[in-house]
């Protein structure tokens, strides 16, 4: 079974100070940065874009996961290789030919990530099994951090273990806090994805230890 890491969400850091901020959740011993880019159009929400995703590629010394909460995510493919992006994330139902935008993402030398919205069936992974290297179960519907944990996220974490087995890693996303985090891992999961859960507490050392379990 693979180790549970941690990976802190970006889009609830201090943006005033967010170098800052960045550093001292990295030094607190977080295991990756979410990036949640967003368009305003795929999710009713705008958060930031290449510009931001290549500042913080500078200054990560941890891997990271973006998130392409949008409805051209194909379009990033050159800038997240170039940044040294690990994970590049995307929602099927934004892409018209799924098999070929993961392996476009894999040709770039990624991993390939496929986020599933509360409504999204598991079963889109089927026929790209293959191709898939990350899954990130939604917890929350896309768009704003702070969402409450929608239950049935577990029931679905387990059938996609079930389908995939150990080999890809399954993230999960929204709502994320050391309770549900309990409740994802007994499921399958091995990958949380926090924001508030770290960025809103005093101690970011402390908030990571509690998802691990």
């Amino acid at each position: 079974m693979n180790p549970v890491l941690v990976s802190a969400s970006v889009l609830s850091a201090d943006f005033l100070h967010l170098e800052e901020d960045v550093r001292k959740v990295i030094a607190s011993g977080v295991d990756g940065l979410h990036l949640d880019v967003m368009d305003g159009h795929y999710v009713p929400n705008l958060s930031f874009g290449a510009p931001l995703v290549k500042a913080l590629a500078k200054i990560s010394t941890v891997p990271l996961d973006a998130h392409f909460m949008v409805t051209n995510p194909l379009e990033y493919v050159d800038l997240c290789r170039q940044c040294g992006v690990e994970t590049m994330t995307i929602h099927p139902e934004v892409v018209y030919h799924f098999h070929s935008a993961l392996s476009q993402i894999r040709q770039a030398g990624m991993k390939a990530g496929v986020a599933l919205t509360p409504s999204t069936l598991p079963s889109v992974l089927e026929y790209v099994r293959d191709l898939v290297d990350f899954v990130i179960v939604m917890s929350v519907n896309p768009g704003f951090s702070g969402q409450k944990f929608i239950e049935s996220a577990p029931a679905k974490i387990a059938a996609v273990r079930q389908m995939l087995g150990e080999r890809v890693r399954i993230g999960v996303d929204g709502g994320v806090n050391p309770q549900t985090s309990l409740l994802c891992r007994q499921a399958g999961a091995d990958f949380m994805i926090a924001a508030t859960a770290i960025f809103g507490q005093e101690d970011y050392a402390q908030a990571i230890r509690s998802l691990r379990g």
